[in-house]
């Protein structure tokens, strides 16, 4: 019974190498450019911006739900000045402005722009509310 070694040529042994110091260059020129601000967080609706009663917080999530009050939705980037959220099976799709620790939110269904001033860290999503699914999916 022959026992078969897989050896690298040397061109894959050179093109791996190439690789291996392209690499700590490119993580080099990435962590030079600015990283555009995390829309993630639990943030709180300014007063002055809305007007009537309703939910204050909204906490948006890295595994793509967010929360205000007790509805959870879906959400997304499509760019980045755009957030799209799922609103009864459809995306709604609003225009963004993160500056600082303010999220200004127009466009949409919003007959006036809300902002909102990150408060902290998202909290979990408790195991018993799920993701909502992906309208485009459904």
């Amino acid at each position: 019974m022959t026992h078969t070694r897989h050896r690298l040529h040397l061109p894959a042994r050179l093109g791996l190498l190439a690789l291996a110091c392209l690499l700590p260059s490119a993580a080099r020129a990435q962590s030079k450019a600015p990283a555009a601000p995390s829309v993630q967080g639990t943030w709180q609706v300014d007063a002055s911006s809305v007007a009537g009663k309703g939910p204050r917080e909204v906490i948006i999530r890295a595994d793509s739900s967010a929360s205000w009050g007790k509805e959870t939705v879906r959400w997304r980037l499509p760019a980045p000045d755009k957030i799209m959220i799922a609103l009864g099976g459809e995306w709604e799709t609003y225009r963004m402005k993160i500056k600082d620790n303010k999220l200004t939110l127009s466009g949409g269904d919003l007959s006036e722009p809300i902002t909102l001033k990150r408060t902290g860290p998202a909290t979990p999503r408790p195991d018993s509310v799920p993701v909502p699914p992906d309208p485009d999916t459904e």
